[in-house]
């Protein structure tokens, strides 16, 4: 929730104030280790000239696949350990347990419902998300000679083992209560699974479009430029893959049932962080092609 306030925050900071300050001194440095934390790869050309000591914090923006290497193998660590918890009788290790009691999530506390069964899922899904973006990454992508800040780098790779984490807490560590899986299937947990892949597949596809721009036919790499991309949900938002990104974020939600306020805690955060990075990428379409869709908005088809 605090995460999620510190980017709306930012977000509306940055809409009433330029890119950057005038100036040196005291201000002067404050602005541009601003613009440096909130931007990264091409929006970072929003800044200006960044000063040398700041060109020394960066790392290149290919190394997100860094995040979905954690992200597979981290998740997919705490999946085995539910899974074992929930189908062979198991219980989880000690150490979870103990940080279950730190974040106040009482080791003997009752399961609701299909608490359990739900945050199954919820962690086959991050997971399968990761294994797909770490796919996406290697093979798909074409990245740029971007750079991303590396407080930015060392957050991203905290994110991701503490959003798996984050899932694990949500249940009480004394399950595998016997339940057929059968019984434990609800409506909510197709509907979460339906958005949860039809989101994806737009996001994917919205992946390919952006490699294509640097592509031959043949699928050789030509350039590392940045091009006006069209088609599929481009045809109405500038990052559309940020909006999918949101939105299996929210399918997470419905499948943990709509009520775990921790999780939509989650959702707010991703809300806010893709809608600046949406912003800042807008601002750089805009300010670069001058035949740029007029009717294109930044994050959220028709609304913003």
């Amino acid at each position: 929730a605090l995460l999620a306030a510190a980017f709306l925050a930012v977000l509306l900071l940055l809409r009433r104030a330029p890119a950057r300050r005038p100036g040196g001194g005291i201000s002067g440095v404050v602005s541009d280790l601003f613009q440096d934390l909130i931007r990264y790869g091409k929006t970072k050309r929003g800044c200006g000239q960044r000063p040398a000591w700041l060109r020394l914090l960066q790392v290149p923006k290919r190394w997100f696949t860094h995040f979905y290497v954690v992200s597979v193998l981290w998740n997919g660590f705490l999946l085995i350990w539910l899974f074992q918890a929930e189908f062979l009788g198991g219980s989880l290790p000690s150490w979870i347990q103990h940080v279950h009691r730190a974040l106040g999530r009482d080791s003997q506390s009752e399961d609701t419902g299909n608490e359990h069964f739900s945050a199954l899922l919820v962690l086959l899904l991050l997971w399968l998300h990761s294994c797909r973006r770490l796919a996406e990454c290697l093979w798909t992508s074409v990245f740029s000679n971007g750079v991303i800040h590396i407080v930015q780098y060392c957050f991203g790779l905290g994110y991701y083992v503490a959003v798996g984490s984050t899932v694990l807490c949500q249940v009480p560590t004394n399950v595998g209560n016997g339940k057929l899986l059968s019984m434990q299937i609800c409506w909510y947990h197709i509907v979460g699974i339906t958005t949860y892949i039809w989101a994806s597949l737009h996001q994917h596809r919205c992946l390919v479009i952006l490699a294509n721009l640097r592509k031959s036919k043949s699928g050789k790499v030509v350039s590392l430029s940045h091009s006006v991309p069209f088609g599929d949900w481009f045809e109405r938002v500038s990052c559309p893959h940020y909006f999918a990104e949101l939105l299996i974020y929210v399918s997470m939600a419905i499948t943990l049932g709509f009520h775990n306020v921790t999780w939509w805690c989650v959702v707010m955060y991703v809300l806010f962080n893709q809608a600046l990075a949406a912003v800042l990428c807008h601002e750089f379409y805009r300010k670069n092609f001058s035949s740029y869709p007029k009717h294109r908005t930044a994050f959220i088809p028709f609304v913003f």
